[in-house]
């Protein structure tokens, strides 16, 4: 059993406060604010690190059920793309779009689009954020 964790702290008032948030593994330290998470500011967000961790996962899942049947992908690279709307009062994850390509030598694109729905069902992340959307756009690149 692994256990991971993550810290943030937030001080201020909603608005005009400013919050740090530091992965355990001491990999990542950054600033996050309103504006860096409703509108265009500098810093990150919490949003930002659910697409990063969803993308993550999921391209370890398609290698894992790729190589599970010895098929080994040369690459497979992912783009997380989590929208946040106002939802009634208050706001709320309605979307991930998982945009992944890869190349994977003698395998066909109806395979690979098996193997990449897999992937999306079995990736941990995305199990846990099952109450939202998510939406897989895969394409099989040709190996080269």
């Amino acid at each position: 059993m692994t256990t991971r964790s993550s810290e943030a702290e937030w001080k201020g008032t909603l608005k005009e406060g400013q919050g740090t948030v530091k992965l355990g593994s001491g990999s990542f330290e950054g600033q996050y604010s309103f504006p860096s998470r409703f509108e265009d500011g500098k810093g990150t967000n919490p949003e930002e690190l659910i697409a990063a961790a969803h993308a993550g996962c999921f391209s370890m899942a398609l290698s894992a059920g790729l190589s599970k049947d010895g098929i080994t992908p040369k690459r497979v690279h992912t783009v997380a793309k989590v929208t946040l709307d106002k939802v009634g009062e208050g706001f709320a994850i309605t979307t991930i779009e998982l945009e992944t390509e890869a190349e994977v030598p003698g395998l066909d694109n109806a395979k690979f689009l098996e193997y990449a729905e897999a992937a999306k069902k079995g990736c941990p992340v995305s199990k846990a954020l099952a109450g939202t959307d998510i939406k897989l756009n895969a394409k099989l690149l040709a190996a080269v």
